[in-house]
């Protein structure tokens, strides 16, 4: 039996029908609540133990009622240490991550417990969603779930990078998407109308936290090429991107296959982080043209 099969076997054995949703990189747990009200188990993984005492003194009921478990380690993509460096940002916690960090002297460098990402959907059950908030490492999280056909019906992670996209479309196969502004979540999602169950009911989310996922998002979902066009005028950065299978886009943009595979070498070859405005400008009006439909 392969590593898919095994990992396959064991998830659908240990949770059947439970709705299960991974928050890796947990932070303080400001998700955690609406989480709960959104599944039947929440995993909360975050490697500085600080936080992770915060969470589990904030949470004692639901820890003690089996809705919620805390791991207190580093995520990585394998099972090779059982410990890992993690660098601490000493003046933002938010900032911590794995990789190596190039400023160096910003971070505190700490031997923690890793676990590897299959380890812990083996452990506790196929996602229903997953959400990826780990500074610099979405897309090694990303890759490796999708190497091993774990594709939930929902996830999201930060468009730091345009790898992000690329993996979701290219390897995740997801067809439709959303886009959660960062920075405005507090505001864009105060009393906010979620659906619990069968039930609709009012939200608050805190600032920082990573907002709604799936329907509870504002908005229609949006093919890749209309999110490719959209992370082209809006920029990367503090943005969620959200993606699923289970709904079909509401498709505005039809794309010829050639313009996607020019939309595709502009991506590859020209989009960075931090890019000039001017250079953003340019690239908006490429695409403004390249995804004009015939009236």
């Amino acid at each position: 039996m392969n590593q898919n099969q095994s990992l396959t076997q064991n998830t659908a054995t240990q949770k059947e029908q439970k709705k299960v949703i991974y928050d890796f990189g947990s932070n303080n747990g400001d998700d955690i609540p609406y989480y709960l009200k959104k599944s039947d188990i929440v995993i909360a993984v975050e490697a500085n133990p600080v936080l992770c005492e915060q969470i589990q003194n904030r949470f004692i009921v639901e820890i003690r009622e089996g809705r919620l478990f805390v791991e207190s380690c580093v995520l990585t993509t394998d099972d090779s240490a059982s410990e890992v460096y993690f660098y601490v940002h000493k003046n933002d916690h938010v900032l911590s991550q794995f990789p190596e960090p190039v400023n160096a002297d910003c971070f505190e460098k700490v031997l923690l417990p890793s676990k590897s990402v299959l380890q812990l959907i083996s452990k506790y059950g196929s996602p229903h969603y997953i959400k990826i908030d780990i500074e610099h490492y979405d897309e090694a999280i990303l890759r490796v779930l999708f190497d091993n056909n774990i594709r939930p019906p929902f996830i999201s992670a930060e468009s730091h990078s345009i790898e992000v996209f690329s993996l979701l479309v290219c390897l995740g196969k997801y067809n439709s998407f959303k886009l959660v502004d960062g920075r405005s979540v507090s505001q864009k999602y105060n009393n906010h109308r979620i659906k619990v169950g069968d039930k609709f009911e009012s939200y608050s989310f805190p600032y920082h936290s990573a907002g709604p996922f799936g329907d509870d998002i504002c908005g229609k979902w949006i093919s890749a090429d209309e999110l490719f066009l959209l992370l082209v005028i809006e920029g990367l950065g503090w943005k969620d991107i959200h993606a699923t299978n289970t709904v079909e886009a509401n498709i505005q943009v039809q794309a010829q296959s050639s313009k996607r595979r020019v939309a595709e070498m502009v991506v590859r070859y020209f989009i960075k982080p931090n890019m000039p405005k001017l250079a953003w400008t340019l690239i908006q009006k490429i695409c403004a043209k390249l995804f004009k439909t015939d009236s």
